[in-house]
Formats: structure tokens, sequence, C-alpha cells
């Protein structure tokens, strides 16, 4: 019987690894592109970098004057795109998920 609870135990101990190990496996990079139409100034895509670079997840945000973008590079298992135009809204700019 002791075994049989040891072989349980270790079982469901290895299993639980092998699940937190595959969530980690489906967590990505990802790059997108946000338009961002809003901006008008040579200092407007330094203000919406900083603010998508503060988004927990971002590793890299390059934002363009023209032709008004954000490319931005996270982690999908930290962050989402709402979560990235939710940032950029919160600094005065609307944003957009470029198709």
């Amino acid at each position: 019987m002791k075994k049989l609870q040891k072989i349980i135990l270790s079982s469901s101990f290895i299993f639980a690894i092998a699940a937190t190990w595959s969530d980690a496996a489906l967590a990505a990079m990802k790059t997108v592109t946000l338009s961002v139409p809003g901006m008008y100034c040579a200092v407007c895509p330094i203000t919406v970098r900083k603010a998508l670079e503060n988004v927990p997840g971002v590793s890299r945000a390059s934002v363009t004057f023209e032709p008004k973008e954000a490319v931005v590079t996270f982690d999908d298992a930290k962050t989402s795109i709402k979560a990235l135009e939710d940032a950029t809204f919160e600094a005065g700019y609307e944003s957009k998920l470029k198709n």
C-alpha cells in the first residue's frame, strides 16, 4: 500500500511539473504593430514608447512619427494587446492593432 501511495504522489508531482512547463511553452514572444493616429509632434512617439515600455511583459517598443505606428514585442503570458492599447490611451493617444 505504501508503494502505491508513493507512486501516486510521484505521478502527481511529475504531472504538476509537466503542466507548469507546458504553460511556459505556450507563452510566446509576439510582435504587433499598433496604429497611433493621434501623434502630431516629435515628442509624441517618445511619450507613447515610454507608456508601452512600462507595461509588464513588454521587451521592446519602437514608435515612429511617420507612419504613426508602434511596433511592440511582448510576452503574451504577461500582457495583451488590450493592455498595450490601454497604456497608449492612458498616455493620451488612442491606438488600434494594425492588420
